[in-house]
């Protein structure tokens, strides 16, 4: 029995919807390494006074694999670098030090702007891998910089964030 010309054209449609389907789900996911919307950052760090008390050159995170490598490949980061996890949407997130190598400030960042939590994460010890250090908040992005950084430069829970994406 042959197929009519317009069962064939219909299968095909469904085809290339399922298709069109799955890879849109897969960039979602952030399974394409390519789906990354920009690369770096600038973040400024205002105070309650309007004056800039930091400038961080940030990586991107902005996908799903990105944001769970995140700083684990690196050895360390220099005062003024970091890493800016972008999230779809502000919510309540949990971060973990899992497979770092040195200890970083993580500060969650509100859809505003606004600096909603800071937390001083130290070092895992010589026989953990981090997943137990979980430290949490809320807000869309997420900004990792060194330990203490930002007590150094006085910035805290409601200052401004200010992000200028580089590429």
């Amino acid at each position: 029995m042959v197929d009519s010309p317009l069962r064939v054209a219909f299968s095909l449609t469904l085809i290339v919807l399922a298709f069109a389907g799955l890879g849109l789900y897969a960039s979602q996911m952030g399974l394409f390494p390519w789906s990354s919307e920009h690369s770096e950052a600038t973040v400024e760090i205002i105070g309650e006074d309007d004056e800039t008390l930091a400038v961080v050159d940030a990586e991107v995170a902005d996908t799903r694999s990105e944001r769970l490598t995140g700083l684990s490949e690196h050895d360390s980061l220099d005062a003024g670098e970091g890493m800016l996890f972008v999230h779809d949407d502000e919510d309540e997130r949990t971060y973990v030090m899992r497979n770092m190598s040195f200890g970083i400030d993580i500060v969650f960042v509100d859809t505003d702007g606004e600096i909603t939590t800071i937390h001083s994460a130290p070092e895992p010890g010589p026989d953990e891998d981090g997943e137990d250090q979980e430290y949490s908040g809320r807000g869309k992005y997420v900004l990792e910089v060194p330990e203490g950084y930002m007590t150094e430069q006085g910035a805290s829970v409601g200052d401004r964030v200010e992000i200028e994406y580089q590429k």
